[in-house]
């Protein structure tokens, strides 16, 4: 039921108010008394936001309501309200149709796996502390968790010469950047900054193509990036002076790089591009690998020397500010970063950048497909990494082969510090998803 960003699906087959009402006893009667509940833009989440909010207070939590907010946001009022857990109400990036319920701690890091499990038993065994009448809890409404965490983000930033920056909310509930980087004295243009879940805008994932406005309009004038954000606006990637979008890894890389010191380490997923490696060998740190998902990287956050988290996908993670991943606080950073060093195109070309190669397989039975996968890898290769799916390092670059945590899909990558070796990486790969298939696939 919990994929790597929690529960997520279609409303009203996956996601129901069913769901949400038996996810809210859950959580209360796993013993947390005082939950902030929060939702995205999506007009399903006032539904689910209620029924959640039903659910907890009928197993004795008090619930405090802070409404539509950036999941950053509602992440960090947990502490700031002096509450136990977190729900959002959101599907980040995923489509209109698509809503989603995720759970997180007063430090910011969503459920781990053993706190996962723990809901996903009771939900299974339909198992629920029902209150008695007089001890169903409080539903209050709190104000000021937005003002809170603009607080923080112009705490955790200097800006002695701000910049023109474009951001594109992409309709969702990402606002909270415009409007900090404004006040920080930043020339701010919004685009999509309209809050609509049903997207009009453009699809709630910002990638190169859905950002291709905010590209052409940065080319245009004299913003010195574009910041692109999902639904939620935990996630955030961003466009060069030139309208040219960057390269996920290479932003990675760029702020691994800018928080790492002699020493230090950083944590990334599996899938992450040897490009990182390389910038912090350059400033004497290293990578330490997770598996896929902000969760199991902001985990690693917590060991002493992990200084900074990052996912491809958009996800930053600064443990010293919170460890929800913080797309408004990246944004933030980023625009900091290009004040103080240049522009963005420059900060891109310093970073190593080699051949990387990905694609999905539809399967229809993923975790036999990947058992079979796993057998023919160990079969070939003597060293394999199976801490998220199977990843091979070779002399020439690696490939990865792992089940999607949420679609039934196998993903597979590829890199090598050569075109011809990482094409020779990514069709070994395929192959081998190939092989796997079951003979009337």
């Amino acid at each position: 039921m919990f994929g790597t960003s929690g529960i997520r699906g279609r409303v009203g087959s996956e996601v129901t108010a069913d769901l949400a009402l038996s996810v809210g006893r859950a959580v209360a009667s796993e013993g947390y008394e005082r939950v902030v509940v929060g939702r995205d833009v999506r007009e399903s989440g006032s539904m689910l936001v209620d029924a959640v909010g039903a659910g907890l207070r009928e197993c004795g939590a008090d619930v405090l309501e802070v409404g539509v907010q950036a999941t950053p946001t509602v992440a960090r009022a947990i502490e700031h309200l002096d509450a136990d857990a977190g729900v959002v109400v959101t599907a980040s990036h995923n489509p209109a149709t698509d809503n989603g319920i995720k759970l997180w701690n007063p430090s910011g890091k969503a459920f781990g796996p053993d706190q996962r499990d723990a809901i996903e038993r009771r939900l299974r065994r339909d198992d629920y502390d029902l209150a008695a009448w007089d001890g169903v809890g409080d539903r209050r409404h709190r104000d000021g968790v937005r003002q809170h965490h603009a607080a923080a983000l112009k705490e955790a930033v200097d800006l002695d010469d701000p910049p023109s920056v474009v951001v594109d909310v992409g309709n969702g509930a990402g606002g909270v950047t415009a409007a900090v980087l404004d006040d920080l004295g930043c020339r701010v243009r919004t685009l999509n900054g309209q809050a609509d879940g049903s997207f009009p805008g453009r699809p709630s994932e910002p990638t190169a193509e859905t950002l291709e406005t905010l590209s052409t309009l940065v080319a245009e004038t004299d913003a010195a990036l574009g910041i692109g954000h999902d639904g939620d606006a935990d996630r955030m990637l961003a466009v060069d002076e030139t309208g040219t979008f960057v390269p996920k890894d290479a932003l990675l890389a760029v702020f691994a790089r800018e928080a790492a010191g002699e020493g230090d380490r950083v944590a990334a997923p599996v899938d992450t591009s040897l490009a990182v490696d390389d910038a912090l060998a350059g400033v004497g740190a290293s990578l330490t690998r997770t598996q896929v998902g902000d969760v199991y990287v902001a985990e690693r956050t917590t060991e002493d020397d992990v200084v900074f988290g990052g996912e491809p996908s958009g996800a930053w993670i600064w443990p010293g500010e919170t460890r929800c991943p913080d797309g408004p606080l990246a944004a933030c950073k980023l625009v900091e970063l290009v004040a103080e060093r240049g522009p963005m195109s420059a900060l891109v070309d310093s970073i190593s950048q080699y051949p990387i190669r990905r694609t999905s397989i539809e399967v229809e039975d993923k975790a036999a497909v990947m058992t079979e996968v796993e057998g023919l890898v160990t079969e070939r290769y003597d060293e394999v990494d199976a801490l998220d799916g199977v990843r091979v390092e070779t002399e020439d670059g690696w490939f990865l082969l792992r089940a999607s945590g949420t679609q039934p899909l196998i993903r597979v990558t590829a890199e090598a510090r050569s075109a011809d070796d990482a094409e020779a990486l990514f069709e070994t790969a395929q192959t081998l998803v190939t092989d796997a298939l079951p003979a009337n696939a």
